[in-house]
């Protein structure tokens, strides 16, 4: 590209100059042979018109013409002694007088018209150019043809020489020019040469390698562009990058989790069928196989929900505080019993612009992760209050806490505080990530804060 415009561009230039210094040439030689051949004239016709006198006066003193020729064009041979100027006067096609050496003339010169008309022409003749005129006397001396040539060669030199440097200028300054002009593409397409440059290497993987930009002109707009695209392309890589290794760690994770109640069913049923036990035993068996089965079922169920979350829009309406956490204290005021934990209400506004059923969902499980932190006598407190104009609901408990690197990964599936990777309770460990999934359906942004030994808080903040 770069160097089609340089040829392009150059060969246009060039026609360009030297057709402007070809037609400064032209002119000018024009103007030299227009300035020569009127020249020419003017002298020829003040010659014909002085020497038609002196012939009527020679006659009228009784003398020859052609006996006093010689001295009477003498005299204008002196007048014009300039070595440029040649007379020559023919009687018919019989030279009479010449003042320099013969000069072989074209016939037509030697007869010119007989209406008075003259002829002039360029003629060249031993290396010189001259400008020849050529006319008859007037009536009743018409026989005689006066031929003045004018030798132009100086001026006709100095024209060639004139266009010679033009012309060796005009290479000289093409030169240069041509230089320049590569220089200056080189300069202007340099950021292109970069571009396909730096497009390679973020095709090759460094996405993080962007453009120069310097000055404020449109080439400093179109890299800050290609810088900004090249961002949003690492940007979207990364985000492409983190989402493939979550489904690679959410498969993982997922695989662990089925393989441990899976592992169980598989061998109590095979403990039921080959071995021969109690009742009590085979009841017990059973009773296993049942818990490892509703845990699978668990994570089926929330499997479901998250994806119905992230398909679908939810609906939501005005739902009455006071009908929502009803709803919640119902469901978990046995289990809290059982467990010896208290668990308290509280709210200072009266409705919730919400999806009643999923906000549900969101507590209940927020308040059964803070039971499963609890030891027995443990409290756990359900805040619903304002915070400038934003309405937030905590769940805070006072159990075992957890370390602050542990808060990041929490709301992820499958992701375990603890080491052993252990389950209790037939947790499917997608709780916390169902609730996250549903506060960005509600525009809300749920948090977490933590401190070994003192309790978690969970608070989720409607921010519009």
């Amino acid at each position: 590209m770069k160097y089609r415009t340089f040829l392009t561009t150059l060969v246009l230039f060039l026609f360009s100059f030297n057709l402007g210094i070809l037609i400064i040439s032209v002119t000018t030689f024009k103007d030299t042979v227009n300035r020569a051949e009127e020249k020419s004239l003017g002298e020829h016709y003040f010659i014909t018109s002085a020497l038609l006198k002196d012939f009527y006066a020679v006659e009228s003193r009784g003398i020859d013409i052609e006996g006093s020729l010689g001295s009477l064009l003498q005299s204008y041979s002196y007048l014009f002694g300039d070595k440029k100027v040649k007379l020559a006067l023919y009687k018919g096609n019989q030279l009479v007088y010449s003042n320099r050496q013969e000069i072989v003339l074209p016939s037509s010169f030697s007869e010119p018209p007989a209406d008075g008309n003259r002829l002039v022409s360029m003629q060249e003749s031993d290396g010189c150019t001259y400008v020849m005129v050529s006319g008859k006397l007037p009536v009743p001396y018409d026989f005689y043809t006066m031929i003045y040539l004018y030798d132009t060669t100086d001026a006709i030199t100095a024209w060639k020489q004139t266009k010679n440097m033009l012309f060796f200028a005009g290479l000289i300054l093409s030169s240069l020019l041509a230089l320049g002009l590569l220089l200056l593409l080189n300069r202007i397409f340099k950021p292109l040469s970069q571009i396909s440059q730096i497009s390679r290497n973020i095709a090759a993987g460094a996405y993080e390698t962007r453009l120069p930009i310097s000055g404020h002109d449109e080439l400093s707009e179109m890299a800050q562009s290609f810088n900004h695209m090249a961002e949003e392309i690492q940007c979207q890589m990364q985000q492409l990058a983190t989402a493939a290794e979550q489904k690679q760690q959410f498969v993982d994770n997922l695989a662990h989790e089925l393989r441990t109640p899976l592992t169980a069913i598989y061998g109590y049923a095979e403990y039921i069928q080959k071995i021969a036990r109690t009742e009590e035993d085979k009841l017990f068996a059973t009773n296993y196989i049942m818990s490892e089965s509703r845990r699978l079922q668990n994570i089926a169920y929330h499997l479901l929900d998250l994806a119905t979350l992230r398909e679908n829009k939810i609906e939501r309406s005005n739902v009455r505080m006071e009908q929502l956490i009803r709803g919640v204290e119902q469901v978990l005021s046995m289990k809290a019993a059982e467990q010896k934990i208290r668990i308290t209400y509280e709210y200072r506004f009266e409705t919730l612009f919400c999806n009643a059923d999923l906000m549900h969902i969101l507590l209940v499980n927020l308040i059964d992760n803070a039971m499963k932190a609890c030891d027995p006598g443990g409290v756990i407190k359900l805040n619903a209050d304002l915070e400038g104009e934003h309405k937030v609901i905590s769940v805070q408990d006072n159990g075992k806490g957890m370390a602050e690197d542990h808060l990041v990964h929490i709301t992820e599936a499958f992701y375990r505080v603890d080491s052993s990777r252990s389950r209790s309770g037939g947790g499917a460990g997608l709780g916390l990530t169902l609730c996250q999934q549903i506060a960005v359906n509600h525009g809300a942004e749920l948090s977490f804060s933590s401190e070994l030994g003192k309790g978690t808080t969970a608070k989720l903040t409607f921010t519009s």
